[in-house]
């Protein structure tokens, strides 16, 4: 398993070693011995898919503590252009994202620790996969716009479709009013 470190600390690509032949391909996406060999202590408790046509933007959302999560992801079919927002405000990358392009052909992850806004937006009709660190609390639900203009995160798309609710998400600066990005 390659491990590619990003700018943001504790936010890691994950690029499995893929075994194809004209039958099909093998790949292993999670091993719980070999990640704590990496240095990537992890336990998740819960996992959870979604299936998204192309142009669906979901995102950006975490949970607030007790119930923050960490969170592998990866689509099992398709191609998404994923983005993880530093939340973390003792962070010196607070308000920094990172972009991931999670494709099933090349079987790619990305691991996003507790404290970070999650979301993607699906390029191709695509399943998505990840595994969580912590249960879903409905009432620890939180997010922030995906068109948040102090992010100014580049989505690839245009008219991405976006549910009401995540229209309705606050801005960093309203949910973090005495951090600066």
């Amino acid at each position: 398993m390659q491990v590619r470190q990003t700018a943001i600390e504790g936010l890691i690509e994950l690029i499995p070693r893929v075994f194809d032949d004209e039958r099909g391909y093998f790949f292993e996406s999670y091993n719980k011995p070999m990640f704590a060999s990496l240095g990537l202590p992890m336990d998740f408790v819960q996992d959870n898919q979604s299936f998204s046509v192309k142009g669906v933007l979901r995102g950006l959302h975490m949970q607030n503590e007790p119930f923050a999560q960490g969170k592998l992801v990866r689509v099992i079919t398709g191609q998404v252009l994923d983005v993880a927002v530093d939340l973390r405000p003792d962070s010196p990358t607070f308000g920094q994202y990172e972009t991931f392009l999670l494709d099933a052909r090349l079987a790619n992850m990305a691991y996003i620790p507790e404290g970070f806004a999650h979301g993607f937006v699906a390029l191709e009709d695509s399943i998505f996969s990840y595994k969580c660190t912590n249960v879903y609390n409905k009432g620890a639900e939180s997010g922030i716009r995906w068109d948040d203009p102090d992010l100014n995160i580049d989505w690839g798309v245009s008219n991405p479709i976006v549910s009401e609710k995540d229209q309705e998400l606050k801005l960093l600066r309203e949910v973090f009013p005495n951090v600066v990005v």
